[in-house]
């Protein structure tokens, strides 16, 4: 249900039902839940490209789980926690997450590519808070904490109360996305980003994820701060702080430490 292509440390992960354009069964959603649960004890894996196969990037639930036998309330409920669970392990896995969304990434899809770190979006791209269209609310699996810390709360009610979908070059427009590129472009689109991404220490990108997850929610400017201080003492305390100083003064590529003892760059 999903395809995941190693190339050095960024994994390139594509879901894999381009017949229902990558929509949420059982089985997507666990093999999903399955990988993002794996990356915290993941230390060779620093990037993670996620992607959809054929026309979409995820049109959310598979509906056909809707018309297997009645669940009870127990049943439903440990499917939607399940499926919610998959934005929260990667919101806060280590790794930096890259989604390249293109044609319609709808309800689940959409929520995952809001909890994604960065967005690049195809020409194709539309996105939209499907659930309450289908008679649920549009607060779900994590839409309504991600879309309005992203397009602000005016935005994120006119979306999610209607449902419509926004397209490529609005999203661009309200920052919703990085860039946007040709569909077939996409691939290359991400390709400086993640080589900008492999020059920082691994150490360093991921308390830089991690504090700045954490600086959005923060009471204060201080509790930021705090954050802040204490992730630059730990780096300045490795090697990798040295190397990249010295990479610097001598116009060159670091070579860092941690990443050699992890038998090499990417």
């Amino acid at each position: 249900m999903i395809r995941i292509e190693k190339r050095g440390t960024v994994d390139w992960v594509t879901l894999d039902r381009p017949d229902r354009l990558n929509a949420l069964n059982r089985e997507l959603i666990d093999a999903l839940h399955g990988y993002f649960s794996d990356l915290p004890q993941n230390k060779d894996t620093r990037i993670v490209v996620l992607r959809g196969a054929g026309r979409a990037f995820c049109a959310g639930l598979d509906l056909d789980i809707g018309a297997e036998d009645t669940p009870s309330v127990d049943e439903r409920f440990a499917l939607q926690r399940r499926i919610a669970e998959i934005v929260m392990k990667m919101r806060y896995c280590p790794q930096a997450i890259i989604s390249l969304v293109h044609g319609p990434a709808c309800g689940g899809g959409f929520a995952m590519a809001l909890a994604s770190d960065i967005r690049i979006a195809g020409e194709s791209a539309r996105m939209n808070a499907a659930f309450i269209r289908l008679g649920l609310s549009a607060c779900d699996i994590g839409v309504s904490y991600f879309l309005p810390r992203l397009v602000g709360a005016s935005v994120a009610a006119e979306l999610m109360m209607t449902g419509d979908f926004i397209q490529a070059d609005r999203a661009l427009q309200l920052g919703l996305v990085s860039r946007v590129v040709a569909d077939d472009a996409l691939e290359a689109a991400a390709e400086p980003i993640i080589d900008s991404m492999l020059t920082t220490s691994p150490l360093g990108l991921r308390l830089t994820k991690e504090c700045l997850r954490m600086a959005i929610d923060a009471p204060s400017l201080e509790h930021a701060i705090a954050m802040e201080d204490r992730n630059q003492v730990i780096c300045s305390g490795t090697p990798d702080f040295a190397e990249g100083v010295a990479a610097f003064f001598e116009k060159r590529r670091p070579a860092y430490a941690s990443e050699l003892v992890r038998g090499g760059q990417a």
